[in-house]
């Protein structure tokens, strides 16, 4: 079963094309990881399948829901953490999980109890009162999870949500993606970190708004890169490389 289905989404800026012809599919509970450079189209497509950006042509199929017909059904069962930290500064913890809380819709007793299992997840269980632009890059991106996942949704994207953390704050933080795609939740993730995007199930790498790969990570190795130790990096520049030879 899919939970995103993509068909030739194509988006336009003037005579700029963002995203070009993009196809694939997402399975549900799957961690999907999304690699490209600078400029590749990432969260132009990620736009799109949030139901905020419409395409230029194409369509997508996100939790049931046309991107182009239903956004605002979208909406309601997606969650989203970006790179940018978006949550108020100057709420404490308990206070920007309140206030999602009331964006969701939640009635009291529901919010209250998702209140509780989002501290005990993200382990901010005692820092209920503290202010979060007193927090650390990683316990705001904890938080920053903790409220896109409020209100249950099937499917979470994040987009490069761990550029600005330290190395021990990202680990248990996709130890949280881990737990979530586990229990169902289906993970659409952008990532410059090797590392993180070697723990996706499937990967699509995309270049100048094209998807140029895509498969599991060991798929991938086996089919850019002969070398037994080869890494995502290596398969990342081989793609790149052919891709750039294709189009001279």
């Amino acid at each position: 079963m899919n939970s995103i289905e993509v068909e030739n989404l194509t988006k336009r800026f003037g005579r700029f094309t963002a995203v070009d012809g993009t196809s694939f599919s997402v399975k549900k509970g799957e961690i999907f990881g999304f690699l490209g450079p600078n400029g590749a189209g990432k969260s132009t497509t990620i736009r799109m399948l949030c139901g905020i950006l419409r395409p230029t042509s194409g369509t997508a199929v996100v939790g049931g829901y046309r991107i182009d017909a239903q956004p605002e059904k979208i909406k309601k069962i997606i969650g989203y953490v970006s790179q940018k930290f978006t949550l108020y500064q100057d709420l404490t913890v308990e206070e920007n999980i309140d206030f999602y809380g009331g964006i969701h819709g939640l009635s009291p007793s529901i919010k209250n109890e998702r209140k509780k299992w989002v501290m005990k997840m993200a382990g901010l269980k005692g820092r209920e009162n503290s202010l979060t632009k007193k927090l650390s890059g990683g316990w705001k991106q904890r938080l920053s999870l903790g409220c896109a996942i409020l209100h249950q949704p099937d499917i979470l994207f994040l987009d490069e949500p761990t550029a600005s953390v330290d190395p021990v704050s990202r680990r248990d933080f996709w130890d949280l993606i881990y737990n979530l795609s586990e229990e169902g939740t289906t993970v659409f993730v952008t990532s410059h970190y090797m590392d993180e995007v070697e723990r996706c199930h499937r990967i699509a790498i995309i270049f100048s708004g094209k998807i140029i790969a895509l498969g599991s990570p060991r798929a991938l190795k086996s089919e850019f890169t002969k070398k037994v130790d080869s890494t995502l990096e290596d398969v990342f520049i081989s793609a790149i490389e052919r891709e750039r030879k294709n189009e001279k």
